[in-house]
C-alpha cells in the first residue's frame, strides 16, 4: 500500500474514493497499490443487499455483493480517468460474472461512481472501448451508483503481498501483476 498521501494532513484531504469490482479483490487490490497516487487499498464488498457479509456469505452468491476494492488517490497525482484505463486493461470486461475460473455474481465486472463526474467518466469511456472493438465480445461491466463497501476480512487485506509464495498468487496474480507493472511501469511508485 503506497503512503504517498498520509503523512501530509493537507494532501489527505485531497483525497477521493474509486470502487471497482474486477474478479478476485487479490487481484485488483495487488493492481492498484503501486500506483503513484493512490494512497491505500481495501479490499471488501459492495453492491449487495446484506449488511456487514461475511467472505463466505458472499462467496455462495446470495448476497448481491461483487468482491471490490475501495481505492483512496489524490486526483493531482492520478485521475480517474487514469484509473479507470487501469481497471480496463487488467481485467476481461466482456466476461459476466467470471474472471478466469473464478465465476459467480462476487467476481462481476463493475464500476461503482461515487459522483456524477465518475458516472459520466466512466459511462464515455466504456463507450469508447465498444466502439474501438478492443475485445471480441460486447462489455458487460456495469456502471452503478455507489451504495456502501464492508470491509473484507483483515486476511484478506494486501493478500498477494503477505502471500506471494501461495499457489493462486504465483499462478493468477503475479503474471497479472507482471504484465500490468510493464504496460504501467511509467505510473507505479516502485
Amino acid at each position: 500500500m503506497s503512503t504517498d498521501n498520509r503523512s501530509n494532513p493537507a494532501s489527505v484531504a485531497r483525497l477521493e474514493t474509486a470502487t471497482f469490482g474486477a474478479g478476485c479483490f487479490w487481484c485488483v487490490e495487488a493492481v492498484f497499490e503501486s500506483l503513484n497516487g493512490v494512497a491505500s487499498v481495501e479490499s471488501g464488498y459492495s453492491g449487495g443487499r446484506v449488511a456487514n457479509p461475511t467472505y463466505e456469505q458472499v462467496c455462495s452468491g446470495t448476497t448481491g455483493h461483487a468482491e471490490v476494492c475501495q481505492i483512496r488517490f489524490n486526483p493531482a497525482r492520478i485521475s480517474y480517468k487514469e484509473l479507470l484505463e487501469v481497471f480496463w486493461q487488467t481485467h476481461d470486461p466482456t466476461t459476466l460474472n467470471r474472471q478466469g475460473n473464478d465465476t459467480g455474481t462476487q467476481y462481476r465486472s463493475a464500476v461503482f461512481y461515487h459522483s456524477d463526474q465518475q458516472r459520466q467518466t466512466a459511462e464515455l469511456y466504456k463507450k469508447e472501448l465498444t466502439a474501438a472493438k478492443i475485445w471480441g465480445s460486447p462489455i458487460v461491466t456495469e456502471i452503478v451508483p455507489f451504495k456502501n463497501f464492508y470491509k473484507a476480512e483483515e486476511y484478506h487485506q494486501n493478500y498477494y503481498r503477505q502471500n506471494a509464495g501461495q499457489p493462486y498468487c504465483r499462478f493468477v496474480i503475479t503474471p497479472k501483476v507482471e504484465k500490468f507493472r510493464k504496460v504501467f511501469e511509467k505510473k507505479l511508485t516502485r
